[in-house]
């Protein structure tokens, strides 16, 4: 039985119960006839079409406040594409070192060490709830980090600790950081993110940005490895610019660029960036009050300045919770997120796979503060009455 007074069922479900960490939850007021203007049975080169994917890169420059002098592209395979188009396209001209501290950048760490075989390259690595010590990192190297951990909840609350005049490059994967944080783009090289984040968007787009150092790269680097074509970002020594310019290299899907653009226009009727942060900080805010003073739950990230306010993770901290087995809390965890599906309150709301046992609700711009107040008190019920099952 539960070690504490039982929490009573709930009156109020959330109007959106959508807390998943990608595909996120869909804009406010979202419907199907904001993509009746698709250029849908066109051809992506045709002018219009091609517009409209110029048209996303030019109104995500402007909302992210991006150097005019960077460049963004839309490639393929969504936020991993791009990452790997980075890794494969820049890495081995300096030493890399990897910062690990969650599933996906220790992704990214397998591919530079076992993928690209890179043998002067290094992991920093941390566990779930801390970010890597970067006292230990070498600007001398390139350096690739994901700026909002996914799946842990800890991200860098700013960029101070990385050198305006670093020698190498700096690659942040910002997939889950994009549109909800201010991004430090004078310490930043490559930057990437996909559609289905905080903006609500569809899956299998990813957005690549370059600042000048990262071009340069490209221009006077070419790696020992073949690169597919669908990594391929110069040609004839040049820049393909046009990637750059809407030109995607393989099939976008038009119904997507449709319903990007309209996630960006109703980003630029809530403020613009600064709308988003604040809409994202504020749920963040919201969970913060419950927990604190909360048995029941606790944040997995460890020091407040490196939560998240996008993917926002917890671990169960109630005493009976803490004294089981790690199987039995993995099934204890798992069965509370399953409690929160059945009651339509909070569908795909568990802990990553590879995360600590708990759950991960998304904070992100499109998600109302109210729905993420509505379904607080169903957490503490489901925590109880999973201890009482």
């Amino acid at each position: 039985m539960a070690d504490f007074s039982i929490a009573a069922k709930p009156a109020v479900r959330p109007k959106n119960p959508n807390f998943s960490s990608g595909p996120c939850a869909k804009r406010p007021g979202f419907t199907l006839a904001a993509l009746e203007g698709a250029a849908l049975g066109r051809s992506h080169r045709a002018k219009g079409p091609k517009a409209k994917l110029a048209e996303v890169i030019t109104r995500s420059k402007t909302i992210l406040g991006m150097p005019a002098d960077w460049r963004l592209g839309i490639v393929p395979a969504s936020d991993t594409g791009a990452v790997e188009m980075a890794l494969w396209s820049l890495l081995g001209a300096r030493p890399v070192d990897v910062l690990a501290h969650e599933s996906f950048s220790e992704a990214w760490a397998t591919d530079v060490i076992k993928q690209l075989k890179l043998a002067d390259a290094r992991v920093i690595k941390a566990d779930y709830g801390v970010l890597p010590d970067v006292s230990a990192i070498d600007f001398s190297h390139d350096v690739v980090l994901a700026w909002n951990g996914t799946t842990s909840g800890v991200r860098f609350s700013n960029g101070d600790f990385i050198p305006a005049d670093r020698e190498g490059l700096v690659i942040a994967d910002s997939t889950s950081a994009a549109f909800a944080m201010d991004l430090p783009w004078d310490r930043l090289d490559v930057v990437t993110w996909s559609w289905q984040k905080v903006l609500g968007g569809e899956a299998g787009h990813g957005m690549l940005a370059l600042s000048p150092r990262a071009v340069e790269r490209l221009l006077t680097y070419k790696p020992s490895w073949p690169l597919p074509k669908i990594f391929r970002l110069t040609s004839g020594g040049k820049l393909s610019e046009g990637i750059f310019a809407g030109e995607t290299i393989n099939t976008p899907s038009m119904l997507c660029v449709e319903d990007a653009l309209d996630g960006l226009r109703w980003a630029e009727s809530v403020g613009g960036l600064q709308g988003l942060i604040a809409r994202s900080e504020g749920n963040l805010k919201a969970i913060a009050d419950w927990v604190e003073g909360n048995e029941r739950v606790r944040f997995l990230a460890a020091t407040p300045q490196t939560r998240s306010c996008t993917s926002i993770c917890l671990v169960i901290a109630a005493p009976w919770f803490t004294a089981l087995s790690a199987e039995a809390q993995a099934k204890a965890a798992k069965d509370v997120a399953s409690l929160l599906e059945k009651e339509n309150v909070a569908l795909d709301a568990g802990a990553y796979r590879d995360a600590p046992p708990g759950l991960r609700i998304w904070g992100g711009a499109t998600v109302e503060t109210s729905d993420i107040a509505a379904l607080l008190p169903w957490i503490d019920y489901a925590i109880d009455t999973v201890s009482a099952a």
